[in-house]
């Protein structure tokens, strides 16, 4: 996203080189490419409403529309993450940290961007809240037809997760394969001992919470 300046390679996306946009592009591409951070308590401004924290991208962009749309808008966004529309007007000490980092969700689908990038955005969250917040990415993917790129040390969340895995250390690529192959078969001995690090039941814990909930289990 060049929050950081990069120092080197390429990053494609859509053909496109982002490290070689322009400023000008680099905002238009921005519409499209979202982020959602691993702190929910650091990435709201605790001076505005998370009403206005929503509608931030949107002013930037200019796609805002009058103070009516602005607020039916947020309003529907909170309602798919799960959140009572009527806190529009309160402020982020009022919310939960899983509450928090579904506002910071429904800020990134603010401008029905194409590809949303997940930085640890589960490890900061209590483990009964993490299944919660997993959920809701998942339902989220489906309804918005997004593409996420998940970050995690975590295997177990990033197997539930993924469809592909990228098995990554000292920023080196150590193996890219399907998400059951990974975690079934993994060739290289760093990500074997990944595998083996995996807290038992993990997996299942998840999916408990999700036929808890009456949420399809794949």
């Amino acid at each position: 996203m060049r929050l950081v300046k990069p120092t080197g390679g390429q990053a494609l996306f859509e053909g496109q080189d982002i490290f070689q946009l322009s400023s000008r592009s680099l905002r238009q591409l921005r519409r499209d490419l979202q982020i959602v951070f691993q702190d929910p308590y650091g990435s709201l401004n605790p001076r505005i409403s998370i009403g206005e924290a929503i509608l931030e991208p949107l002013r930037i962009h200019k796609v805002s529309g009058n103070r009516k749309q602005q607020r039916d808008r947020v309003a529907y966004l909170l309602d798919r993450v799960g959140l009572d529309p009527k806190w529009i007007d309160r402020f982020p000490h009022e919310f939960s940290g899983g509450q928090r980092q579904r506002i910071c969700i429904a800020r990134a689908l603010a401008l029905n961007p194409k590809f949303i990038i997940c930085d640890e955005s589960v490890s900061a969250l209590d483990v009964s809240v993490q299944a919660q917040v997993l959920n809701l990415l998942k339902a989220l993917q489906e309804e918005f037809n997004l593409t996420y790129i998940f970050i995690s040390h975590d295997l177990g969340v990033v197997k539930f997760m993924s469809d592909r895995i990228m098995v990554m250390n000292q920023g080196k690529i150590e193996e890219l394969d399907t998400a059951e192959q990974i975690y079934r078969h993994p060739k290289q001995p760093y990500t074997q001992h990944l595998i083996a690090a995996i807290p038992s039941g993990s997996i299942d814990r998840i999916r408990t919470r999700q036929a808890e909930r009456g949420i399809a289990v794949n």
